[in-house]
Parts: C-alpha cells; sequence; structure tokens
C-alpha cells in the first residue's frame, strides 16, 4: 500500500510533511469578548441610556454632528457580531486556514468600540474620537521608534534590554540641547547621538567581551536612571529657566490632506517627529527586506557563521546596527520632553523601554506589524486621559494600569508562538 492511501485525510503527516497543530486559542478569546460585549458591556447599561461620539475637530473644515448611539443595543450587536466572528475563526482552525493579522485586529477594534460605547452610556459627556485617535499616535510616538530599535538589534543578534536608558538619554539629551539653543529641531539633532552612545556601551560589552546581554541592558537602564537623575537633582533642578525649558514641536499642516473628516487632524496635522515616525516605519521595512543591507543584517541574526562564511564581518555588522539602534531609540526619547515642550523630569519614561520591546515581539520582528502594536498601547494610554474626563464607571486605578494590561494580554495571548531571530543573544567567535 503506498503512503498517499495509507493516510487519512485527519492524519496529521502527508508524505512526511507535518502539518501545523489546530490552534483553538484566538477562537476562544474571540468567544470571550463576544460574551463581555454582551453581557459585560451591554446588559449592564440601561435601555433607555445613550453614548455621545464626536467625530469631527475643531479645526476640520467639514465637520458633523455628534453621533448618537443606543448604548445596550449596539453593545449587543457588536457581541453577537465578535461571537459570529469566532464560529468563523472555529471553522478555520478546524480546517487548518490560516487568516493573517486582520481578523483578531478586527475582534480588537470591535471590543474597543463596544467598551467606548458602555464607557459613555448615559453620560452627558460625549467621547471625542479625533482627540482620542491623536493623542494615541502621540504616545505611540516612543513606543514606535523603541521598537524600531529593538527590532534593528534583535535582527542582527543582541538582545536590547537598555531601550528604556536610550529612550532616557534622548530625552534628557534633547530637552537641555533645545533649552540652549531654543531651536527644538536642534535637539533631533542631537538625542540620537546620546542613544548612539548608550548602543556603544551595549556593543562595547555585549559583542567584545560576551557578557550576557540581558544583564548588560539592565544594567545600563539603571546606570542612566543614575546619571540623568543625579543631574537633575544637581543642575537642571536648580537651572530650570536656562537648563530644562524646551520650546515644543509646532504642527505641521499639510494642505488638503487635513481637511479629511476624521483621520485628516488625526493624520496630517501632526508635528515632525510624528511624520518622521511614519517615515521610518516605511524606510525599515524596505531596506530590511528589499535592500543589501537588510539582508546582511538578517542573516549575521539567524547563521552568523554561514554570513561570515561569505565574506560578511559579523561582528563589525552587529557593532554598527547597534549603534543604529541606539539612534533611533535616542530620537524617541524626544517625544518625553521637547515633542511635548516639557522639561525633562526623574525617570519620565516610566518603563516606556519595557513596552517598546512588547510591541516589537507582537509585531513579530517585522516595522509594520511593530508600529501596529505601538498604536495599539498608545490607544490605550490615550483612552486613560479621555475616559477619567468623561467619568467612567471603571476605576483610576485600573485606568492607569490600561497600556501595561495591554501589553500582558498582546504579548501572552495574541502574538502565540513567535520565532526570534535563531542567533538572538548568542555572541559570535569567528
Amino acid at each position: 500500500m503506498s503512503t498517499a492511501t495509507a493516510l487519512s485525510p485527519n492524519s496529521k503527516s502527508l508524505e512526511g510533511t507535518i502539518l501545523p497543530p489546530i490552534s483553538w486559542k484566538g477562537p476562544i478569546t474571540y468567544t470571550v469578548i463576544g460574551l463581555i460585549a454582551i453581557f459585560g458591556f451591554g446588559l449592564t447599561v440601561g435601555g433607555g441610556d445613550k453614548t455621545n461620539f464626536v467625530l469631527s475637530a475643531s479645526s476640520d473644515a467639514i465637520k458633523f454632528g455628534t453621533l448618537v448611539v443606543p448604548s445596550r443595543a449596539l453593545s449587543v450587536a457588536i457581541g453577537v457580531l465578535i461571537l459570529a466572528i469566532a464560529a468563523f475563526a472555529a471553522y478555520g482552525a478546524a480546517k487548518r486556514i490560516r487568516y493573517g493579522a486582520w481578523l483578531p485586529s478586527l475582534v480588537g477594534v470591535l471590543g474597543i468600540i463596544s467598551f467606548l460605547v458602555w464607557s459613555g452610556a448615559g453620560k452627558a459627556e460625549s467621547l471625542p474620537i479625533p482627540l482620542l485617535l491623536s493623542q494615541g499616535i502621540i504616545f505611540a510616538v516612543p513606543l514606535a521608534f523603541g521598537a524600531m530599535a529593538g527590532l534593528i538589534n534583535e535582527r542582527v543578534g543582541i538582545i536590547n534590554i537598555a531601550i528604556e536608558g536610550q529612550l532616557l538619554a534622548g530625552a534628557f539629551t534633547g530637552a537641555v540641547v533645545a533649552t540652549l539653543t531654543g531651536n527644538p529641531y536642534v535637539a533631533l539633532l542631537f538625542a540620537p547621538i546620546a542613544g548612539a552612545l548608550v548602543g556603544v556601551l551595549l556593543a562595547f560589552f555585549s559583542i567584545k567581551y560576551k557578557v550576557d546581554q540581558i544583564v548588560v541592558g539592565v544594567v545600563l537602564n539603571v546606570l542612566v536612571i543614575g546619571i540623568t537623575g543625579y543631574l537633575f537633582s544637581t543642575v537642571l533642578k536648580n537651572n530650570k529657566g536656562t537648563l530644562n525649558t524646551p520650546p515644543g514641536l509646532s504642527k505641521i499642516e499639510i494642505p488638503i490632506l487635513s481637511d479629511i473628516p476624521i483621520i485628516g487632524s488625526v493624520l496630517f496635522n501632526q508635528n515632525i517627529l510624528v511624520y518622521l515616525m511614519f517615515a521610518a516605519v516605511i524606510l525599515l521595512q524596505f531596506l530590511l527586506f528589499r535592500s543589501r543591507w537588510g539582508l546582511r543584517l538578517r542573516s549575521v541574526g539567524e547563521h552568523p557563521k554561514a554570513a561570515d562564511t561569505v565574506g560578511i564581518k559579523v561582528n563589525r555588522t552587529r557593532w554598527i546596527n547597534v549603534m543604529i539602534g541606539g539612534a533611533v531609540a535616542g530620537l524617541g526619547g524626544v517625544a518625553f520632553t521637547v515633542m511635548q515642550g516639557i522639561g525633562f523630569g526623574k525617570e519620565m519614561t516610566s518603563g516606556k523601554g519595557y513596552i517598546a520591546l512588547a510591541a516589537m515581539i507582537l509585531g513579530r520582528w517585522n516595522p509594520n506589524g511593530a508600529l501596529a502594536a505601538a498604536l495599539l498601547f498608545g490607544f490605550a494610554e490615550a483612552l486613560r486621559g479621555t475616559l477619567s474626563i468623561v467619568g467612567t464607571p471603571v476605576p483610576t486605578q485600573f485606568l492607569a494600569m490600561l497600556p501595561y494590561l495591554a501589553t500582558i494580554f498582546a504579548v501572552a495571548g495574541l502574538v502565540g508562538k513567535v520565532r526570534a531571530p535563531a542567533a538572538e543573544g548568542k555572541p559570535y567567535e569567528k
């Protein structure tokens, strides 16, 4: 009897090929979210409660009126739709069909809408959607730059836990330089240098002396926190007017595009750092997968010995890209100070470097995915401020935890099994 006839349709192997295992994680997660939308959000509000949404910013050329929706009916309808998607995902899981990232993204958006409807149910205040989205993008800027820094480093085989320190160094340097020069754009040139210097230390100990890269990253974070904290307490605090009062980045309005309803003011009326974030993601996506530099970088991170045999200098490539990653994170640090026109404060990054690492993992070491994850976490941060103003029934302590809860659930529940670069964290000896 031949191999082809001996195997049944349900067999896990066909002519030596092992089929991927069936995963029910997605359908189960979607079912839980759907039930929460129905019983947790929809049926807990009054039958006559309404939720108000503001769809236009004050600067929009075309303005829409306030959207009023029935809170209970809409939340229940969204929950039923999510349950239908869960059934669709269960069918795909049974057939081993992969739907990609669009399905969990759709469920996530629907779940957020249901939560917003529930939060604003029966409230006189309206939920300002353009403001919420705009603030979400602002909060996502340091996370996106940090995620790209980690992506560059880990793609070349170096674990970068020091993103927190690089962001903090960029924030400190940007605030001081912008204050001294009176020009916030000069800070965009010096902040990457500060981040790159932290990258030099990371490369020096992890590549040259082969110290455990996670330990080095943690130590560098503590080092930068200590240095910037000391300088803040002894120098900046006593000379705030001359050293720690940076001017902010002004918004740059793109004609015509900024007049698009709802998204115009969100995407096309931002400061230069936001535009640089989108440009950097597009450029890195192209270079990483469509250029000689990206091919060499990925080969060093996947199989350094094979890269060495074809003439690629592995450790030199790692040195260069670790510094590039540090510079990218340093630029992201400007978002904490100069972008918003506020002075530097001790430990003002508040763990955003670690959230950036989570965004990188959630994005599967891909620039586009990392940006999407950073926007998700940035939206969670913006949601806290918006809902606290509206007067949501959610406790303020829980709202403060939103970005970190989103990080935990995203990495633990939504990512599933992901494969990091094969040579990540492994020193190379020729």
